[in-house]
Order: C-alpha cells, then sequence, then structure tokens
C-alpha cells in the first residue's frame, strides 16, 4: 500500500504471520475451557467479534485500551486511513473463556509466545448480539461488520 501511494516509512512494518498451534494447544494443555477461539485472519479482531456476537446472540464489551497495537502499525494506519481493529493479524486469535479462567489462558498464552502480548481485552453479556467498545478516552462505540475493502486481498 505505501509503494502504490508513493509513501515511505522510516521504520518497515513486519508481518504477524505466525503459527497459533503452540499458544492454542497451549490452552487446552492447561486445561482452560475454551467457549470459543479464533484466528483473526479475514477482517482483524472486529470483524471476528461481530461474527461471534451475531452467531451466538451474545453482546460482547471491550476496551481498548486492552487492545495491543505496535506504535509502527497505529503510524501507517493513520497515515493510510485504516481502522486497525480490521486490518488481518495472520498471527493472532481470540479466546473466549470462563471469567475465572481469563488470567491462567493470559498466563498459558504468554508462556509460549514470544510476543508476550496477550490480553484480557473485555466481557460477554447474554442478549444483544452487539459488539461495544470502550475508546481510550472513556466513549462508547458500536462495533459493526467492515463493509467493502479496507485493504486489497494479495493472495
Amino acid at each position: 500500500m505505501a509503494a502504490r501511494e508513493g509513501l515511505e516509512f522510516e521504520t518497515a512494518i513486519e508481518s504477524d504471520c505466525a503459527p497459533l498451534a503452540a499458544e492454542s494447544g497451549r490452552l487446552f494443555a492447561e486445561g482452560i475451557e475454551v467457549h470459543c477461539l479464533r484466528d483473526l485472519t479475514r477482517g482483524g479482531l472486529a470483524s471476528a467479534l461481530v461474527e461471534i456476537a451475531e452467531a451466538s446472540g451474545l453482546s460482547i464489551n471491550i476496551d481498548e485500551r486492552q487492545i495491543e497495537v505496535r506504535e509502527d502499525v497505529r503510524g501507517a494506519c493513520e497515515i493510510l486511513g485504516f481502522d486497525p481493529l480490521y486490518l488481518a493479524n495472520e498471527g493472532r486469535f481470540v479466546a473466549f473463556v470462563h471469567p475465572q479462567d481469563a488470567d491462567a489462558a493470559v498466563n498459558a498464552i504468554n508462556a509460549v509466545s514470544d510476543a508476550d502480548k496477550a490480553a484480557v481485552i473485555g466481557t460477554v453479556t447474554k442478549g444483544g448480539s452487539l459488539v461495544t467498545m470502550k475508546s481510550v478516552i472513556g466513549a462508547g462505540r458500536i462495533i459493526d461488520m467492515f463493509t467493502g475493502e479496507q485493504l486489497p486481498r494479495i493472495c
């Protein structure tokens, strides 16, 4: 995208493409009851959460402050007009576990992952089939399914 638009960045943004077997397998090896596990390849975190909320009939409430976005990615998104919540993450997943297992799940994933970036980003409530986000400034935002294409497909 940067080359096509004639933009140059000081740092090269590296792909997050990575296998997920070790991290996801560790959850099961630790005996953590996983209710749902989803990779974030197509449509990023936002699209995955909306699809899960709609399919389950549950509402998902996330906190933007808990979602790790690398500064180089955030900067590129600001310049190019992208929302990082909708970017494909080919080496990341979202896991839904019982609240009492949340800390154990984070610790299990971080024990395996080089990135050490697993975090509890939200909660699930009954009814509504809606995804909402508390922004970094404390405002509420409804997360909808992205329409159109934010990035052209490469593969």
